[in-house]
């Protein structure tokens, strides 16, 4: 999709609009001045002869001053362009992609849960347990509890209260060690930098020894705590002022989140959101091979693959996929990755067909003279 094309045309209207309204508008002032100067000489207690005088004068004056082809011809110009631009528009964003997609038989508790999922992760509460009540669906009582806990400590933390944020961290100390995060102890850090700016240093001081010294393999970082209690007081003029920037509670929140999340066996971004991003991205070549395939409606309604690749930004590929160089099969769980003893790569289905189905008839590899036997073949995991 162009969308440097829409971009312009949007630009070529909105300029033609701005003249448009600007003469109109400019207009309008000329026409209103003038019929006030004729109300007010009216008004200033003049004889009807008079009166008559001053309205022909002033029709006279509008006549000659209004510039009401050149009005039209601006408003032409501006139709035309709004009307190219719905074109463009229809022409690049097809208004019916029911065309795109087959009737699948959905399981619509798995989506009615889904659904419910992410209004929860979202924080989405009151929308979340209306849409439970309305599709009859069982309440996800543990996914809603576990992200109402959540968003309690990041609304906490946006207060600058970081007490539930430490509890929750302290009470899956031994969970985020396993997985090698470090947040327990930037929330420490970040709790000792806000007792310190207050000026309290012995407070600081004893928080540090209770808190932050059982993380000793962080050295350095206790190191540099350890001398920021001689800026007690006057931390901004200290070396140490990039540790009182306000992007570390940003940064933090958004970590925790991440890790919550993690914690729960959850993906930090929402499935369905990513699901529909990605359908967003692929709707463009999805809607051309449907138009291809038009005369062929059966054929595309029984197809389970794809005939061409959907090619997808790098933040929608969450694993590494194998395409067979021989079939261009995507490799499956029917069909996996085999390691030929030459070093190619072929998914089974094509080794099968290479060796006529005989497991000890060997066959040549499509890519070097190497003959090659179905039992030295191993399958290769990703």
């Amino acid at each position: 999709m162009e969308l440097n094309t829409i971009k312009d045309a949007f630009d070529r209207v909105t300029k033609k609009q701005k003249v448009s309204s600007s003469k109109s508008q400019e207009t309008i002032e000329h026409v209103t001045q003038e019929i006030e100067r004729a109300l007010s000489r009216i008004q200033s207690g003049t004889s009807q002869p008079d009166c008559n005088s001053i309205l022909g004068e002033l029709k006279t004056k509008l006549k000659e001053m209004v510039p009401l082809g050149q009005l039209e011809a601006t408003q032409k110009e501006l139709n035309l362009a709004m009307t190219k631009y719905t074109k463009l528009l229809e022409k690049q964003f097809n208004p019916d992609i029911s065309k795109s997609y087959r009737n699948v038989d959905f399981d619509f508790h798995t989506v009615n849960q889904i659904v419910a999922s992410h209004l929860y992760r979202e924080g989405m509460f009151d929308i979340g347990d209306c849409f439970v009540n309305e599709s009859h669906e069982e309440p996800v009582i543990d996914k809603k509890t576990h992200f109402l806990e959540m968003y309690q400590i990041l609304e906490s933390m946006k207060s600058r209260d970081l007490g539930p944020a430490l509890k929750w961290a302290t009470a899956n100390h031994e969970k985020l060690q396993q997985n090698g995060s470090d947040i327990e102890l930037k929330l420490h850090r970040l709790q000792f930098m806000e007792i310190l700016k207050l000026g309290h240093r012995d407070e600081a001081l004893k928080y540090m020894r209770t808190y932050i010294s059982p993380f000793s393999n962080h050295f350095p970082e206790i190191q540099k705590l350890m001398a920021c209690l001689l800026w007690a007081g006057k931390l901004e003029s200290s070396p140490y002022t990039e540790l009182l920037s306000p992007t570390h509670w940003a940064k933090l929140a958004h970590e925790l989140a991440q890790q919550f999340c993690n914690l729960l066996g959850e993906s930090y971004q929402s499935p369905l959101s990513v699901m529909v991003a990605a359908g967003v991205e692929a709707l463009p070549t999805l809607l051309k091979l449907a138009n291809v395939m038009m005369g062929k409606k059966q054929e595309w309604l029984s197809m389970k693959q794809l005939p061409v690749p959907v090619d997808l930004d790098q933040e929608f590929q969450f694993h590494s996929i194998f395409v067979c160089p021989v079939s261009r099969d995507q490799a499956s769980e029917e069909n996996p990755p085999m390691l030929m003893s030459c070093g190619h790569v072929l998914c089974k289905q094509s080794i099968t067909k290479l060796s006529k189905n005989n497991s000890t008839r060997p066959f040549k590899c499509p890519y070097c003279p190497t003959e090659v036997e179905v039992g030295q073949c191993r399958q290769l995991h990703f």
